[in-house]
């Protein structure tokens, strides 16, 4: 695809200029190759990422729209992380108690996935309901937990024909969508016209701010079509005439912001959390040009202590797998170069993810259960965020005296 030389901000069009990260061509992260696909070509397109200086959202250079990325096919399914599944059953008992909620309430999911969230609410006895564009995920949740979903991309003629239908929500909440979507505007102004007028919307999103701090650079892949903070997410839902007044920081996804939205004229108080993280941003320089800057040599200096470090392993002749298959992993490894000349396969606990190979690199993932077998001497874990739990369920690798690695925010052995 033919991309303009003046490349414009999806929220304000202003024109871009200032580039935060730049980390070269890469396939497309979740586009797993099946074994008959790994002798065919691939496509690569650039990564990069600039910053708008009017309105400060960091955003990829445009080559996709969100058919082409989210399709019937998508292989990313969220209940096979233990600790998200924990994250999301603990949103939704904070949320019945904070505002109230009862089996009169109407809870709706943007990007639902396969209904690893509706499903406490609907536990709870509350009318749910998922927006999710790819089949093979809501199928999932049609079939195995019968939570209804409608199977569209979310935006101003979503919500419309839902309202025409009689759906009105008292919740919504969109758990790592709002960087998912081209037409940012367009999603914003779909939650203002469903939401009820006294309905709350929660956002959850990596913070910018954390991406910057700890070089966490492979969260940047095309699926991401935008990377917030909430300096630039109050300005785009202040177009939509939404208004932020509350903001928790989470510690999911190496560091996420949650955000509370209600109508433009909704009269509830904003609370303090939403001006801590005002100040926070502002003291680091969120609106200035400077911090974005310096970023992209903080990136490149964070791939060549890993390379250093799986070099020196490689020459020792220690073997080194991966665990995890995250479309964060695909960033990491194609920006660094580390193909089967490092790791000798990765895994994953998705049943839909065995048997397939990564973009670009070419490893073959596996289940989890090879590790054991092969008794590799380091793991790299991709999946970074969730090290944790990872280290927990791979506790056996110590018995052999094996040990892990984990890539951000700079290469560490865990032993």
């Amino acid at each position: 695809m033919t991309v303009s030389r003046d490349h414009h901000c999806r929220h304000c069009d202003t024109k871009l200029d200032l580039i935060l990260a730049d980390l070269g061509s890469t396939p497309i992260s979740n586009d797993f190759l099946r074994p008959e696909a790994v002798m065919d070509g691939e496509s690569f397109y650039p990564l990069r990422v600039f910053v708008c200086r009017n309105c400060r959202l960091a955003q990829l250079q445009d080559f996709f729209k969100s058919s082409d990325l989210f399709r019937e096919d998508y292989t990313y399914f969220s209940s096979f992380s233990s600790s998200w599944l924990e994250h999301s059953k603990r949103y939704a008992a904070q949320m019945n108690k904070r505002f109230d909620l009862d089996s009169s309430s109407r809870i709706v999911e943007i990007a639902s996935n396969d209904g690893y969230l509706l499903q406490y609410f609907k536990q709870l006895g509350m009318e749910v309901l998922g927006i999710e564009p790819s089949q093979s995920v809501a199928d999932i949740a049609i079939k195995e937990k019968e939570i209804p979903t409608e199977v569209m991309f979310f935006g101003e003629e979503t919500a419309r024909e839902l309202v025409s239908r009689g759906v009105k929500a008292d919740l919504m909440a969109a758990n790592n969508v709002f960087a998912h979507v081209p037409n940012i505007n367009d999603f914003a102004k779909g939650f203002a016209i469903l939401l009820e007028p006294r309905g709350i919307a929660t956002f959850e999103f990596p913070h910018l701010l954390n991406l910057i701090q700890l070089n966490q650079f492979d969260t940047i892949y095309h699926e991401h079509f935008s990377y917030l903070s909430l300096l630039a997410a109050e300005r785009i839902l202040n177009g939509a005439e939404l208004r932020v007044f509350d903001v928790e920081q989470l510690t999911t996804h190496g560091g996420s912001l949650r955000l509370f939205v209600c109508h433009a004229d909704d009269p509830r108080p904003d609370e303090p959390g939403l001006d801590f993280v005002r100040k926070l941003e502002q003291t680091a320089g969120m609106n200035d040009d400077e911090i974005y800057l310096n970023y992209s040599e903080n990136v490149r200096e964070t791939k060549r202590k890993l390379l250093d470090l799986l070099c020196d392993l490689k020459g020792q002749g220690k073997t080194i797998v991966g665990y995890g298959a995250p479309a964060k992993g695909n960033t990491l490894l194609n920006y660094c170069g580390i193909g089967q000349d490092f790791l000798d396969f990765t895994t994953d606990r998705s049943p839909h993810k065995q048997g397939l190979y990564l973009p670009g690199t070419r490893i073959e993932i596996k289940a989890p259960e090879e590790i054991e077998e092969h008794k590799p001497d380091y793991v790299l874990i991709l999946p970074w965020n969730l090290k944790d739990e990872i280290i927990e369920q791979m506790k056996v690798v110590r018995s052999w005296g094996g040990k892990f690695i984990i890539p951000i925010p700079s290469a560490t052995i865990i032993e």
